[in-house]
């Protein structure tokens, strides 16, 4: 008798979760449908506006008072969605993206608006095509967005591959593609600390995984934080080690307080050596190795890599966001460049 009643119990208890299964993907759906039809109003009624400017059917009323009037008058008829602010922003929504085939279904209304606040159209498309690559929350967005991500990725890069990298967005093809230089770790609010110790910047990182998960890209998985290895009875330990799903790899990260020193990318050289025999299986490629610190000599590390094989690489972190105008400064220097060469 126990034995039915407890089959009866487990039999409900997975209708239950079927029906909550169910639900949840049929709210889920509807969710973005909703989304979809609001982000598509918006496109038009932004759309409505400027015709009617451009058309100038109407020569007392236009730029502020063409809005204020919209305002009250949409608020009266139809209630909250039609403040001051919000039809400014309609109306930007649309001049900035024209095309209504370019917005993506993925994106909701509040990344729009997070969009919207920048200038640059490159930088504009970039975030607009990794929200909906790696279907970044709006969260997400703002912090990628804050850290510059952008225009630390375009920093080095030719005016056609600035080009790409807006309409396209971060493509990981190669070992290469991964690293980011700086890092931008100013989650780990460890620049307010008086000093800083050996392992705080691990701590750190594990304590805030996910957003170290997003600095590091799409595509990382994380596996253990001082991974153990053995060798000739010795034990080794490896700061951080990841999975990367698209180049099917193991990646390690070794985090260093300070300046990164020559023996460091030897010791990250033996720990790549090992996972290569130890730890990779049939189906993954040969491991990749970051020793990751705050200050790197360009002249000692290119001595120390010469004649490595392996995949290392070194790179900084920062503990603090990195200035805008600088940045900015940079990309528009490159940006100038290619226009002179495109000149001549």
């Amino acid at each position: 008798m126990k034995q039915i009643k407890k089959e009866k119990e487990k039999g409900y208890n997975n209708l239950v979760s079927e029906i909550g299964e169910l639900l949840k993907e049929s709210r889920n759906r509807y969710a973005v449908a909703t989304n979809t039809i609001l982000v598509k109003t918006y496109w038009h009624i932004g759309r409505y506006i400027v015709l009617y400017e451009q058309n100038g059917e109407s020569k007392a009323i236009y730029g502020d008072e063409l809005i204020n009037r919209l305002s009250t008058d949409l608020r009266q008829k139809f209630g909250r969605g039609f403040s001051r602010s919000n039809l400014f922003m309609i109306r930007q929504f649309y001049l900035k993206f024209p095309k209504i085939q370019t917005m993506s279904e993925l994106l909701s209304w509040s990344h729009y608006v997070e969009l919207l606040k920048l200038d640059d159209v490159l930088e504009m498309k970039f975030y607009a095509k990794q929200c909906e690559n790696e279907h970044w929350s709006v969260r997400k967005l703002k912090r990628q967005r804050d850290s510059m991500l952008f225009h630390r990725l375009a920093i080095g890069k030719d005016k056609k591959d600035i080009e790409k990298l807006a309409n396209q967005g971060y493509d990981i093809t190669k070992p290469e593609d991964i690293l980011r230089d700086p890092y931008i770790l100013e989650f780990t609010k460890l620049n307010t600390l008086p000093e800083i110790k050996e392992d705080d910047v691990e701590k750190a990182l594990i304590s805030n995984l996910e957003s170290f998960l997003l600095e590091l890209g799409y595509g990382f998985a994380f596996v253990g934080r001082q991974y153990r290895i053995s060798i000739a009875g010795r034990h080794l330990y490896i700061d951080l080690v990841f999975y990367h799903r698209i180049l099917k790899c193991f990646v390690l990260i070794d985090l260093k307080r300070g300046e990164i020193q020559h023996e460091d990318i030897g010791q990250m050289n033996l720990y790549l050596n090992y996972f290569k025999t130890e730890e990779n299986v049939n189906d993954d490629n040969e491991p990749i190795g970051i020793v990751l610190g705050s200050l790197k000599n360009k002249i000692m590390m290119e001595y120390a890599l010469q004649g490595i094989t392996n995949q290392l690489f070194v790179a900084r972190y920062q503990l603090y966001l990195p200035k805008r105008e600088e940045l900015q400064a940079q990309l528009d220097k490159v940006l100038s460049m290619n226009k002179i060469e495109d000149e001549k």
